[in-house]
């Protein structure tokens, strides 16, 4: 299981010198991926809905282009971006742009969104979501691979046309799609490289969802055993501890979470990305931004893969 890391994006310490900061470090201790997140809005009185690390997010394009330049190798994924909220024709060229400018180094994290808000905000209908997504990776991959693009379906249209220059990677960037339900998760299997879970997913539980990605893509003729599974892990590194019982993977201290790591890797996923914009203490815009900054180096230092 490769070991990623979360980009500063919510909060008072998601600021550009921590954002090249974490970069910098991870790619210095090998970590294999730096990872975001989106958030468009926080709807007022909606705190406890979203949760306090909502408050205040960082756009991830714009994130990961701009540590794209202070870095070299790491990879740079999104985790993820809602596609609805976007027209595919301005996606597909974004992400190209950052493939680009990132020397081929961008993992495409999707998603569909499920805030009510996002969507009247950005002017698209929350319904049929799902097959609207569908078609809308359709479209994506038309104008990644085609010199002349064209496309008929229910929401989008290409009538003979070209965008240049193309990405990077070929044929295109790897598509990651994330959702929890059942029908997202065998999308995943059907129509994506992989499958990113959720910061809410269990992850004692993760086998089930991966097992039903698998299972959509062999019966949909595809290799299994081809796909990639991220899991989001929210890391919440206390020093006093976690008390061994009832203790949720991922938190207490440094040696508590590092020996989570391999029952998560045995439930089948191939990377791991600790995120510590979900700890309050943190990712909230309240937190003592200079103590959540040398919290998270100890934590890079401490979780460094193992060579």
């Amino acid at each position: 299981m490769k070991i990623s890391f979360a980009l500063p994006m919510s909060g008072s310490w998601a600021t550009p010198e921590n954002q090249v900061r974490v970069a910098r470090r991870a790619e210095e201790l090998g970590y294999e991926g730096l990872w975001t997140v989106q958030r468009l809005l926080y709807p007022e009185g909606g705190g406890e809905r979203m949760g306090e690390v909502y408050r205040s997010v960082l756009d991830p394009v714009v994130s990961l282009a701009f540590v794209a330049g202070h870095t070299s190798r790491i990879r740079l994924g999104l985790a993820v971006l809602n596609m609805p909220f976007f027209s595919p024709a301005n996606l597909a060229k974004q992400l190209t742009t950052l493939d680009l400018v990132s020397g081929g180094r961008l993992d495409a994290g999707l998603g569909l969104g499920w805030s009510h808000e996002e969507f009247a905000a950005s002017g698209v209908a929350y319904e049929r979501r799902g097959r609207r997504g569908e078609e809308y990776l359709e479209v994506l991959r038309e104008l990644w691979t085609a010199d002349v693009a064209e496309y008929a379906g229910e929401w989008y249209r290409l009538d003979r046309v070209r965008q240049d220059p193309k990405p990077v990677q070929r044929p295109h960037p790897p598509i990651l799609l994330g959702g929890t339900a059942a029908p997202a998760l065998r999308r995943a299997g059907r129509v994506a490289d992989g499958w990113i879970s959720s910061s809410r997913t269990d992850l004692g539980e993760l086998s089930e969802s991966i097992a039903t990605i698998k299972q959509a893509a062999a019966e949909a003729g595809r290799d299994p055993d081809a796909l990639r599974f991220v899991c989001r892990g929210p890391l919440v590194v206390r020093d006093g501890g976690a008390s061994a019982s009832g203790r949720a993977p991922l938190t207490g201290t440094h040696e508590q979470i590092r020996s989570d790591f391999e029952g998560i890797a045995e439930q089948g996923i191939t990377e791991l990305f600790l995120d510590p914009n979900y700890d309050p203490e943190i990712g909230s815009p309240d937190a003592d931004a200079a103590a959540a900054m040398d919290r998270v180096e100890a934590a890079l230092d401490a979780f460094a893969p193992r060579r």
